[in-house]
C-alpha cells in the first residue's frame, strides 16, 4: 500500500508534512465556512455519513474534525468555495492519524492534493494551484485511505481572492469586531464572558491574555482552568467564512479565592448592617466618625465630591462635623478598621451626579477613587448614583479600581427600586457585570411608589412584602444571596417616604432567609445567605435614639 500511495503523492506535488502555525498569506481571509468545526459540520459534506465534529484532541479552539474510513468509503470531506478565475490560492489544514489526505478539486487547471502517512501528534499539510480562466469555484477536500483508522483534522484554511459568491457561499467581508463584552460570574477557576451579537458571525473566538482559548456559537463562554484570586484579560473576535475580525475591547475578569463567595470585600461578615454617615448637617445628629454606632459593619462616608473633570472625583471634609483637622478624621478611620469596621466612600446621593461615559472619564474615576483609597484610607467604593449611568463605562470603571485596589475592595450599590426592576436596566447590568468583585446591592425601598415583584403583582412601599417581592427580582435575576441587602430609612425624617418600622425590617429577612414572618408573598424558596441592611443613616439613627440598628442589627447578625 505504500508505494501506492507513496506514487500518488509524487503526481500530485508532495510539500513538507511538517509547518508552523502560519502559512503564506496567513494575514488574508481565509474562505472557508466554519474552518475550525467549531459549529459541528456546517458548511462541511462527508460522505457515507463518515463525519463528525469532536471536542478532543483538538488543535485549536473547542471542536475538529473526525472522520472514520471504512473498507468501501475514505472519508472525504469537502467544501466548495468561491473563487475567481487565474488567481493564486493557498490552502493548508492541520491533521492527526494514518493516511491523510489534502487537496482541492475543480480547479480548471491541475487538481491538487497531498498527504501525510501519518506521525505524532498534528501536522500541517499545505499546497496551493491556480484557478482557469474560467473556474469560479473550487472544491476542498479531505479524507483518509480506505480500512485505515478514523483521522482528524482541524483549522483548515484556503486563502487567495474571494469569488462573487452565490447562494452558500461564505461572506465577502469578515465580520465586524464584537461590543459590549462583559464579565459575569466567576468562581475560583473560571470567569464567564459575554458579549453581543455580530451580524454575519458564525462563531467567536475567546482570547485570555491574548492567546486564543475556546471558540463558540453563541455570544457567552465560560473560560475555565483559571488560578484563584487572580486577574486575566479576555478579549472577543467573531469569525465566519471570510475570516475573523478584530478583537472586542479587551476586559478584565478576576477568579475569586479559594473561598469562593467570600472574596469580594473580604473581611465583611456573611450577613452585615450598612449605615450611610452623613459628611453634612442637614438637622440629623452631627456625628464624628468615631460616634457611629458599633451595630454597623460597612460604614459609608457621604458624599464624595465631583470635579471639574468629568469622572473624577474627591472629598471634602465638612468643617460643621466639628473636626479640628483632616487627619483626625483618618484616625477615626483607621480606629473603626480595627474595630473589624469596613469603611467606604459613597460616591452619588441625591445631589451628587459623577459622570462616566466614555474611556477617558472611566479612567479618571478609576485613579482619582483609587487616590483618595490610599489617601483616606478607605476600604472600597459604595456607587448611589441617582442621575443615570452608563453600565459600559462605570463597569470599565470600577474594574480598573479593583485591579489597583486588589481583591479585598468593598464595592456596595444602593440604586432606587425603579434601577433594579429588570436585568435590563443599567444598574441591574452594572451589577452583574461586576458580580465577581461585588459585595452587596442595597436598593433603596424608600422614596419610591409602588414597584412590580417578581411575582409581577404591584406592591406598595412600607410594606414586608414591597421588601421581600422587590429583593426576590435582584435574588432571582443573577445576584448571589449574598450580594442582596434591605436598604430603609432610619427614622421618619430620613426619607420622604417609605419608612417601615425595624420590625418590618427584620420580618422581610426571615421572610427571605427562613420562609417565615412573611406577608402576603411568599418567595418559592428561601436564601438563607442573604447579606443583610442598610440604612439612611448612622445620624438620623442616633437622632432617633438608635432604633433602627438596635432592633435590626443584632437580627441581621443572628441570621442563619
Amino acid at each position: 500500500m505504500a508505494a501506492v500511495l507513496g506514487a500518488a503523492a509524487v503526481a500530485a506535488g508532495t510539500v513538507a508534512f511538517g509547518g508552523t502555525a502560519g502559512s503564506a498569506g496567513a494575514a488574508e481571509p481565509n474562505l472557508l465556512r466554519n474552518p475550525g468545526f467549531e459549529s459541528g459540520l456546517s458548511g462541511w459534506t462527508c460522505s457515507a455519513g463518515s463525519g463528525t465534529a469532536v471536542g478532543s484532541p483538538v488543535r485549536s479552539g473547542a471542536s475538529a474534525l473526525k472522520a472514520t474510513p471504512t473498507a468501501a468509503d475514505n472519508a472525504r470531506c469537502s467544501q466548495t468555495v468561491a473563487v475567481r478565475p487565474g488567481s493564486e490560492y493557498r490552502l493548508s489544514a492541520w491533521v492527526q492519524g494514518s493516511y491523510v489526505y489534502l487537496g482541492a478539486s475543480g480547479t480548471g487547471t491541475t487538481d491538487v492534493s497531498t498527504w501525510t502517512p501519518g506521525g505524532s501528534g498534528w501536522q500541517q499539510l499545505s499546497t496551493s494551484f491556480t484557478t482557469g480562466p474560467n473556474t469560479t469555484s473550487v472544491t476542498v477536500h479531505t479524507h483518509g485511505w480506505y480500512g485505515q483508522s478514523a483521522y482528524l483534522a482541524d483549522d483548515v484554511s484556503l486563502t487567495g481572492p474571494g469569488g462573487d459568491g452565490g447562494p452558500g457561499d461564505p461572506d465577502p467581508e469578515p465580520p465586524a469586531a464584537p461590543g459590549g463584552l462583559t464579565v459575569g460570574s466567576a468562581t475560583s477557576s473560571s470567569v464567564t464572558l459575554n458579549w453581543n451579537t455580530v451580524a454575519g458571525a458564525t462563531g467567536y473566538h475567546v482570547y485570555r491574555d491574548g492567546q486564543r482559548v475556546q471558540s463558540v456559537q453563541g455570544t457567552s463562554a465560560t473560560v475555565t482552568g483559571l488560578r484563584p484570586a487572580t486577574s486575566y484579560e479576555f478579549a472577543v473576535s467573531a469569525v465566519n467564512g471570510a475570516g475573523e475580525s478584530a478583537r472586542s475591547a479587551p476586559v478584565t475578569g478576576r477568579t475569586r479565592g479559594e473561598d469562593g463567595g467570600g472574596s469580594p470585600g473580604a473581611g465583611v461578615p456573611k450577613h452585615a448592617v450598612t449605615g450611610y454617615w452623613q459628611n453634612f448637617d442637614n438637622g440629623a445628629r452631627v456625628q464624628k466618625l468615631r460616634d457611629v454606632q458599633d451595630r454597623y459593619d460597612i460604614i459609608a462616608v457621604s458624599f464624595a465630591d465631583s470635579t471639574a473633570r468629568p469622572g473624577e472625583i474627591t472629598f471634602n471634609l465638612d468643617p460643621a462635623l466639628g473636626y479640628g483637622s483632616v487627619q483626625e478624621f483618618k484616625d477615626d478611620i483607621a480606629a473603626k478598621q480595627a474595630d473589624g469596621k469596613k469603611v467606604i466612600i459613597s460616591v452619588g446621593g441625591e445631589k451628587g451626579n459623577v459622570v462616566v461615559n466614555d474611556s477617558a472619564s472611566a479612567a479618571r474615576f478609576a485613579d482619582s477613587a483609587h487616590r483618595l483609597m490610599e489617601e483616606y484610607g478607605f476600604d472600597g467604593v459604595d456607587i448611589d448614583l441617582e442621575h443615570g449611568i452608563n453600565s459600559t463605562w462605570l463597569t470599565q470603571a470600577l474594574r480598573s479600581l479593583s485591579e489597583k485596589a486588589g481583591p479585598g475592595m468593598v464595592l456596595t450599590m444602593a440604586p432606587q427600586t425603579i434601577d433594579m426592576q429588570s436585568t435590563s436596566t443599567e444598574y441591574f447590568k452594572l451589577a452583574l457585570n461586576l458580580k465577581d468583585i461585588l459585595t452587596v446591592v442595597n436598593m433603596q425601598y424608600y422614596n419610591s411608589g409602588s414597584m412590580l415583584g417578581c411575582d409581577g403583582r404591584v406592591y406598595s412601599q412600607g410594606s414586608v412584602d414591597f421588601l421581600t417581592a422587590l429583593a426576590c427580582i435582584q435574588l432571582e435575576g443573577g445576584l448571589d444571596p449574598s450580594q442582596v441587602g434591605l436598604g430603609t430609612p432610619a427614622s421618619t425624617r430620613g426619607a420622604g417616604s417609605g419608612y417601615v418600622d425595624p420590625s418590618v425590617v427584620n420580618a422581610a429577612l426571615d421572610c427571605l432567609a427562613r420562609g417565615t414572618n412573611c406577608g402576603s408573598f411568599k418567595p418559592a424558596k428561601t436564601y438563607p445567605g442573604i447579606r443583610g441592611a442598610m440604612t439612611w443613616s448612622t445620624n438620623w439613627d442616633a437622632l432617633n435614639g438608635n432604633r433602627w440598628s438596635d432592633t435590626v442589627g443584632p437580627h441581621v447578625h443572628a441570621l442563619p
